[in-house]
């Protein structure tokens, strides 16, 4: 159970830090990813996405830790997600004919770290 807690936890600082920063300045996670913010619909998308989206997680994983009877959800979102998420980012490398930089490849080391023990807490009894 101490893995799972201490992902839950580690994962809910981490999604509420980026989310809030993300929320207050959508450029500096665009700037990470290379984005470009060309209109106000893609200001709201990456504010949304990228702040309001993972703030919600971190909420989730926080709710999580606190309340026994969400244990096993939250290490389950994290799992689902946050796996499909490095799935499919892994999928988008692979067939992408750009090159992609250490944003892309340590947030697939992130993601699949965190999907890995997501699964390894759950397993455990």
């Amino acid at each position: 159970m101490l893995l799972g807690k201490t992902l839950l936890g580690v994962s809910a600082l981490v999604f509420i830090g980026y989310g809030l920063v993300s929320l207050v300045s959508p450029a500096i996670p665009a700037g990470f990813a290379g984005l470009v913010i060309s209109n106000g619909d893609a200001f709201a998308e990456i504010g949304a996405m990228y702040g309001g989206l993972q703030t919600g997680l971190g909420l989730f994983c926080a709710l999580a830790l606190a309340k026994p009877e969400f244990y096993r959800s939250g290490l389950t979102l994290l799992l689902i997600a946050i796996g499909t998420l490095a799935l499919a980012r892994l999928v988008s490398v692979l067939i992408t004919a750009d090159s992609v930089t250490s944003y892309s490849y340590g947030a697939l080391g992130y993601e699949c770290t965190t999907a890995a023990l997501a699964l390894a807490a759950l397993m455990k009894k």
